[in-house]
């Protein structure tokens, strides 16, 4: 993030200190009239969590402000071409120890080309100009794959997403099977692929990241046709943990995922 944006967060985070300290109440305190636990209160209020939306939500629904911390994050929000709502889950993406992502329709972002990217995203009502800052965006969230201590990955995919073409040359999905086998070399990363046989399954319903912190806390994050959702209420990450366990049952072992990844790639090239 640059100097502005982190000058901005650091504001945010004194706001929040500042209103919980005024209220005169204890983090866990805070934390039970929201719907939060103490812990969380306190990275968020240390700057290991960015507020999220919902969070921010709850405190003016528990405190009846009117939408005054829900509004100061949409200023936060213009400040960065990030969407708020994404440069929330990057600051998780990074701090996570465990990534698991499942994507029926294409390739998750963090294993993009930047030619893969571009076609999916001018598939959009984006102009040029919007569409090469979100291609931009996401090649940069693939930075934490290349960390010093990177998070383990494990992604699952449908076989049809290696199958669907996107606009534009068969090189790009050539290219971008290439780039997923090279992937698979990475000591951190995994790519299991649910094959087309199975048929119908529960995944099928949409992808999905689950992220597990460095206090093995889960957070998670769901894709809409509009904009994205960060989950972290605890029934919610419960179910789709057990999504996850019912996609991965479905899913080919490593091997055969790899040996089904490059038979794909053949009939691009």
């Amino acid at each position: 993030m640059g100097e502005s944006m982190g000058l901005a967060t650091q504001y945010v985070i004194d706001e929040l200190r500042i209103f919980r300290t005024g209220q005169k109440l204890s983090q866990e305190e805070f934390g039970r009239k929201i719907g939060y636990s103490g812990s969380h209160v306190s990275s968020v209020e240390t700057g290991q969590r960015p507020p999220t939306e919902e969070y921010m939500a709850q405190i003016d629904a528990a405190f009846d402000t009117g939408g005054r911390f829900t509004r100061m994050l949409e200023k936060l929000g213009r400040l960065d071409l990030t969407p708020a709502w994404l440069r929330e889950w990057i600051e998780f993406e990074r701090s996570a120890k465990l990534l698991r992502w499942y994507e029926p329709a294409f390739v998750p972002g963090l294993l993009q080309t930047e030619a893969y990217a571009t076609a999916m995203l001018s598939g959009t009502r984006r102009t040029p100009e919007q569409v090469q800052q979100r291609v931009r965006a996401r090649l940069d969230r693939q930075a934490v794959l290349a960390v010093e201590n990177p998070p383990q990955c494990v992604f699952v995919i449908d076989e049809m997403v290696l199958r669907r073409k996107v606009r534009g040359d068969r090189k790009i999905m050539a290219e971008q099977l290439d780039h997923l086998l090279a992937c698979t070399e990475l000591p951190h990363v995994q790519i299991l692929v649910v094959p087309e046989e199975v048929g119908i399954y529960a995944g099928l319903q949409g992808g999905f990241i689950l992220a597990t912190l460095d206090d093995k806390t889960g957070i998670s994050h769901l894709d809409h046709q509009v904009r994205a959702q960060i989950v972290d209420r605890a029934e919610d990450l419960l179910i789709l943990e057990g999504t996850w366990e019912d996609i991965r049952s479905e899913a080919l072992p490593r091997a055969q995922s790899l040996n089904l990844i490059k038979e794909a790639a053949k009939r691009w090239t």
